[in-house]
């Protein structure tokens, strides 16, 4: 059975849920099930070949006449179809081969295996070492966790899964040859080929943003240059106020340093959280002191070599060794793009998670799946689980995604799911701040739950999200959920 955590994503294998999230450290209730389900078969249509000039047509019954000959319908007779294994010979490849170790790519490893036992499968990875847990970048940061606990998988998973780990760069896809050439001139052969080359820190078009000092957060080797960076009293800025930069901030007072948070926006946490429980949040990160600056924009970054200090629009000055930038990330696209395939925000991919050369899929954040690119770990998790069935021959489909909502930033618990913003006046907003550190909002439309928004208490979430994901009427909703929306309407 699958479980996944609701505060980070993480997803574990067991009979039942892990004692502690070895990402984010909360307990087993903060785990739900998670499954990657199979599409029901459609059911084959019947076929009827008239006996006169032998043409096919398909349908519950026989046709009034023939479109070809005239014939009437009772000179059709039934057709079955051939009977065929639904996973041929043919379908199940012999080499398979998976572009990046991130958790999309590996898990597309390992569904792979599971459903072509005798297949080679090899997975690139372009950073040196094992895969490790991306999500945990910033406790590592905060020396929360060391580097070894970081890995995805003990070195003897690759054996036991013969899955062969290659270190490099592709550069290219030889399409028409099946092979992937990478930057030292090796050439790696597929049959079938997942693309998991995942995404890159989005650095701004800001003066000064080469200088040394001025970092991403996204790979290992990041967070090992800025600790190199860091220690008590380091003058530290971290520009946006999305939850990798207050992870990031988090993490940096934790090692002694002086914090500054910078974010465009008017409150934190824009995406997740309406402007009240961003300022609730704003005012616990300035009592744990951190610094925060909202409704900023960077304008330069400052210093010969290094950065030493940083201009902001309105001119104002701040002294900065260090500047993390968590704007965002950017699909690392290039590769399929320059070997001519489908490519727009994102690799394009069909339910199947599949590109628009059929021997090809893509999964996690390099995928573009219905106009969206994800960039959760829940996401990538599941794409690159259907990606790799798909690849060994199997026919699963991935619909839509369960968005990740539950969050828990610097301590604080926070819940946040669907419209939470009213569209227009056609959307009733229900809301209180009940005690200090606590808020909910909840958005209603047309008899329903459409949005909310909990922070500090979530008791309520859960029926909160199955109200919103089932479209459950007022009048329907449990007791206490009920309750609290009467008093709320009340007030």
């Amino acid at each position: 059975m699958t479980w996944k955590c609701e505060v980070c994503g993480y997803i574990h294998h067991g009979d039942s849920p892990p004692a502690e999230c070895p990402v984010c450290g909360v307990g087993p209730e903060m785990f739900s099930p998670f499954e990657v389900a199979r599409p029901q078969a459609r059911p084959a249509a019947r076929r009827w070949r008239c006996t006169i000039c032998d043409h096919v047509e398909e349908g519950e019954s026989p046709p009034e006449v023939c479109v070809v000959c005239g014939a009437s319908r009772e000179l059709f007779e039934p057709q079955e179809h051939e009977a065929r294994s639904s996973r041929s010979t043919a379908d199940q490849p012999g080499r398979i081969l998976v572009l990046g170790a991130g958790v999309a790519g590996v898990t597309a490893a390992d569904s792979a295996r599971r459903g072509a036992p005798e297949a080679t499968i090899t997975l690139l990875s372009k950073e040196p070492g094992r895969p490790y847990y991306r999500l945990n970048l910033t406790r590592f940061l905060a020396a929360e966790v060391d580097e070894a606990s970081l890995e995805l998988q003990p070195p003897s998973w690759f054996e036991e899964q013969r899955i062969e780990l290659v270190h490099g760069e592709a550069t290219f896809i030889h399409r028409e040859e099946r092979r992937v050439e990478l930057r030292d001139g090796r050439s790696l052969p597929y049959d079938r080929l997942v693309l998991a080359c995942g995404a890159h820190g989005f650095v701004p078009p800001i003066p000064g943003a080469t200088k040394a000092g001025v970092l991403t957060l996204r790979t290992l080797k990041d967070a090992r240059q800025v600790l190199e960076r860091v220690a008590s009293g380091t003058r530290c800025a971290c520009l946006g106020g999305g939850l990798l930069g207050l992870e990031a901030a988090g993490a940096l007072l934790k090692r002694g340093a002086s914090v500054t948070v910078l974010e465009g926006f008017d409150w934190l946490l824009p995406r997740q959280l309406a402007r009240p429980a961003g300022e609730l949040l704003r005012a616990h990160l300035e009592g744990l002191g951190i610094d925060v600056r909202c409704g900023v924009k960077l304008e330069e970054i400052l210093g010969d070599e290094s950065v030493n200090e940083i201009r902001l629009a309105t001119g104002q000055e701040l002294p900065v060794d260090l500047l993390v930038l968590a704007v965002g990330v950017r699909p690392n696209s290039y590769l399929a793009r320059t070997s001519g395939i489908d490519v727009d925000k994102g690799v394009l991919v069909d339910d199947r998670m599949r590109t628009s050369d059929p021997l090809i899929y893509a999964a996690g954040d390099v995928a573009e799946h219905r106009g969206v690119l994800y960039g959760l770990w829940p996401s990538a998790y599941a794409q690159g689980a259907v990606a790799g069935a798909n690849a060994a021959g199997d026919e699963l489909e991935l619909a839509s995604m369960p968005p990740s909502n539950r969050l828990k930033v610097l301590d604080v618990d926070l819940f946040s799911i669907g419209q939470f913003q009213p569209g227009d006046g056609s959307y009733q907003v229900l809301e209180e701040q009940a005690g200090e550190g606590t808020y909910l909002r909840l958005v209603c439309r047309d008899g329903k739950i459409v949005g909310a928004n909990l922070y500090g208490d979530t008791a309520l979430s859960g029926e909160v999200k199955t109200a919103v994901e089932e479209g459950t009427q007022l009048d329907e909703l449990p007791a206490a959920l009920a309750e609290r929306c009467r008093d709320l309407t009340q007030r």
